[in-house]
């Protein structure tokens, strides 16, 4: 298979907007010792891409500048020691950052081979999300079955995913979302209860869904004023977990009730962790997700999909209150 030297990508020129986004071209890269080439064929688009544009979430060292941090393609080229892929092996990977790209390199063991019958659009909507929720709903958070979980945001990438995955491991679902309309969505997603945020307190509606008792855990990407209601929505031993902070990482927090319900409290973020982290955690979902992929069992909730050169359309799109599920670029 012939590879170009050049190839077009989507970089940010300057901190901001959407409009900050630009198309040019850069040279393919080379795939290091452990890594496999890509040839992109869509990329998903998600929050931590946009706050790489705003100048807010800078890339780990050796990164690409470019964003990007999932995607879907075909296998053209491995580095030295490569041994679970081969070229021509169609993938969805979780990216290293250089997703925007019509080729891509990332380590071997972040790739998994794409469920049977989904298209490459949709497997490229996969990573980020199912990476994210399975370590901190599954793993950080320890939810298991008969457990009550509230998510935050339930129609986001992360919340509709961690909706159903959550229910397919036997929770009890709750969440919240702006509108009546995307309550609906959730429920059909299988959250027992979802609770709009506009005009109804949440913290009370899963308390009385829950006799009183609360939650067991409680994913939260907001932060914000919400930390200190989580605390409150939160069971005897519960757990709270945060991975972003949408609403700003600083809160009043009364440490007293974080005592008295014996809380736990952490959160985490996916990019900076190690090679062999992502590669344990993609082990994980090979043996406990994918098979739920494959049965149809859960599916990732497309919102819209953008060719590549309409990079800024589609973080305009992400940013709106309108989106419902994964965006995706379409690139070849």
């Amino acid at each position: 298979m012939k590879i170009p030297k050049e190839m077009r990508v989507i970089e940010i020129s300057k901190p901001g907007g959407p409009e900050v986004l630009r198309q040019t071209t850069r040279q393919v890269p080379t795939p290091g010792p452990g890594e496999i080439l890509i040839r992109m064929k869509a990329a998903g688009v998600n929050r931590p891409d946009a706050a790489q544009r705003a100048g807010t979430y800078a890339p780990p060292s050796g990164a690409s500048d470019l964003p990007g941090l999932e995607g879907a393609g075909v296998v053209v080229a491995t580095g030295p020691g490569v041994s679970r892929w081969a070229v021509g092996d169609a993938v969805c990977a979780l990216l290293p950052g250089g997703g925007y790209a019509e080729y891509c390199v990332t380590n071997q063991h972040h790739a998994l081979a794409i469920p049977a019958d989904m298209n490459m659009v949709n497997a490229a909507a996969l990573c980020e999300t199912y990476f994210t929720v399975w370590t901190n709903v599954f793993l950080r958070g320890g939810l298991t079955g008969g457990e009550t979980f509230l998510v935050h945001g339930g129609t986001s990438g992360i919340g509709t995913t961690a909706i159903q995955l959550a229910r397919a491991f036997g929770a009890r679902v709750f969440t919240t979302a702006g509108s009546s309309e995307k309550c609906i969505i959730c429920t059909k997603l299988g959250a027992e209860l979802a609770v709009n945020y506009k005009d109804q307190d949440y913290v009370e509606a899963v308390r009385h869904a829950t006799g009183g008792r609360g939650v067991d855990l409680i994913l939260d990407m907001v932060g914000g004023d919400y930390i200190s209601r989580n605390i409150k929505a939160l069971a005897n031993d519960g757990r709270l977990v945060m991975i972003a902070f949408l609403g700003g990482p600083k809160a009043d927090i009364n440490f007293a009730q974080v005592m008295v319900k014996r809380l736990m409290i952490t959160g985490s973020t996916l990019r900076p962790q190690s090679d062999q982290a992502k590669a344990e955690i993609a082990q994980d979902l090979r043996e406990n997700v994918w098979p739920l992929l494959e049965a149809g069992t859960i599916a990732p909730v497309m919102d819209s999909t953008f060719d590549l050169e309409d990079a800024t359309a589609a973080h305009e799109r992400l940013e709106s209150p309108g989106h419902v599920g994964k965006i995706v670029l379409k690139i070849g």
